[in-house]
């Protein structure tokens, strides 16, 4: 549960952009840096969604209700492919499986730097200090993000749908040999319903918030 809930803070982290280390121990630019908000992050302003949160004022059935609903939207009327054969990922990805200008990826993004004209970055830190793993969201391609150890191996492969950057959108994280790692309904900036690859409940983040299907908080995020 540890490792799911860390890749999913990964992906929130980056804006669509889930880990293989603690989440204690990992910090992103946004812990480092005057937090950038999704608007300012993209060139295309998203449309914004007025969503109430009441996820702990209503009943049990209601809850169960809406887990159900989005469940349904991210896995039964998705239009956006959801599960690959290993063959159809590597096809489709893998000239993406090796980051081949990694030096200089590495350096940007050791460097602070979120965004050039070819890409925007987000950077993994091992306690602030070392820096283990960086993602890319390519400008030419804005429905994918990838991430790398420092080294330029790819470790994730987010999937946004084609409604992204506005709400609401649906985001699937695979891993390197194209297995679904976890799923995501963007309701709005503030709300998201997450999902993991057996379709089970994850929770609902709500803000910085993240609580349970019974309406009680778990963890809280540093990146929102």
């Amino acid at each position: 549960m540890k490792k799911m809930i860390g890749i999913l803070i990964f992906i929130l982290s980056f804006g669509v952009l889930q880990g293989v280390y603690a989440v204690e121990d990992i910090v992103s630019l946004d812990d480092i840096k005057p937090q950038v908000t999704q608007q300012e992050q993209y060139d295309v302003s998203p449309i914004k969604a007025e969503v109430k949160f009441d996820w702990v004022d209503i009943t049990q059935a209601q809850r169960e209700e809406y887990i159900e609903k989005y469940k349904n939207l991210l896995f039964e009327q998705n239009t956006t492919p959801i599960y690959f054969t290993p063959q159809e990922f590597k096809n489709k990805f893998e000239k993406y499986k090796k980051d081949t200008n990694y030096k200089h990826h590495y350096f940007l993004t050791n460097n602070g730097v979120t965004e050039d004209e070819e890409a925007k970055y987000c950077a993994f830190y091992f306690k602030k200090n070392t820096l283990v793993m960086y993602a890319i969201q390519y400008k030419n391609n804005p429905t994918n993000a990838f991430y790398y150890s420092a080294y330029g191996k790819l470790y994730y492969t987010d999937v946004m749908s084609k409604e992204y950057p506005n709400f609401p959108y649906t985001s699937m994280q695979y891993d390197k040999k194209g297995r679904l790692k976890s799923a995501i309904y963007f309701v709005s900036k503030d709300l998201q319903y997450m999902y993991g690859p057996e379709k089970e409940f994850q929770g609902i983040w709500y803000k910085d918030k993240m609580y349970d299907k019974n309406g009680k908080q778990t963890i809280t995020r540093t990146n929102w």
